[in-house]
């Protein structure tokens, strides 16, 4: 990926198949919120002023041509279920506190995002059916394969095939400094996730590093997907502090940054 900007917003920019699409996944700068959320801090669900999140959004919308009545989040439950927009709306704010972990829509115009401050930001396009989703992979949503579970909306609800779907992994905290214990360990094991291969033993006896955006890149693979299907970003957000939040090296106490992505109007 590279760095790249729109307006004042510096992001990193997948390759995601084209021009239709408008996708990245953003910093922390450029943004009007002050410490320790400085400055573009994108996530409601954080005590930093609810004016300054909508200033922060407001802004990313505009920089991308559209509005912030076109910018959706959802309220994330490290769970799996999607929310699915297949036909026109003329308001979205109602799904704002709806709780699920994704989006997937073949609407044209509405920027639709994940925020993030450790968790793998995962996006999806497919070009052909003219069909994006934006998903938030915690531990507990790669367990549950959600990136599996969107690539499986797209077929099934849109119609895509996967030799047509582009997906694009975001930064997000590294196995260097993402340490977890046995109860996680035996998640993954039960769920029969490659544990082995994305994991080493840890700093202390019962802990282990574990990848978890090498753990997304491979349901990607047994969903369907080629390896030259799927961009992945290796920036660590927790030893990038001036590019990134992360809600492990701040104490909980952070902003967060977003990926998102927007079919283009046609």
């Amino acid at each position: 990926m590279e760095m790249s900007k729109a307006g004042k917003i510096q992001y990193l920019k997948p390759q995601l198949g084209g021009k239709a699409v408008a996708a990245g996944f953003t910093t922390r700068h450029e943004g009007v919120s002050r410490p320790p959320y400085n400055s573009l801090n994108l996530g409601s669900n954080t005590l930093d002023s609810p004016h300054n999140v909508e200033g922060n959004r407001s802004l990313l919308a505009r920089s991308f041509g559209t509005t912030l009545d076109r910018f959706l989040t959802v309220t994330q439950v490290h769970g799996t279920d999607l929310l699915v927009i297949d036909t026109p709306n003329p308001e979205f704010n109602h799904f704002l506190k709806l709780e699920c972990d994704g989006i997937v829509t073949n609407q044209p115009g509405l920027m639709i995002a994940v925020c993030v401050a450790d968790c793998v930001p995962v996006l999806l396009h497919d070009p052909v059916q003219k069909v994006v989703a934006a998903l938030h992979a915690g531990w507990q949503g790669t367990v549950s394969n959600i990136a599996g579970k969107g690539v499986e909306a797209m077929v099934n609800i849109f119609g895509s095939k996967t030799k047509d779907i582009q997906a694009a992994i975001g930064p997000c905290i590294s196995q260097c400094c993402y340490e977890v214990d046995a109860p996680v360990r035996d998640a993954f094991k039960k769920a029969g996730a490659a544990w082995d291969l994305y994991s080493r033993p840890g700093a202390s006896e019962g802990k282990w590093q574990l990848d978890l955006s090498g753990l997304n890149r491979q349901q990607l693979r047994d969903a369907g997907l080629g390896a030259g299907q799927v961009d992945a970003e290796e920036l660590c957000v927790c030893c990038n502090q001036e590019l990134f939040f992360s809600y492990r090296r701040d104490g909980g106490d952070t902003g967060r940054q977003v990926g998102f992505i927007m079919l283009e109007a046609e």
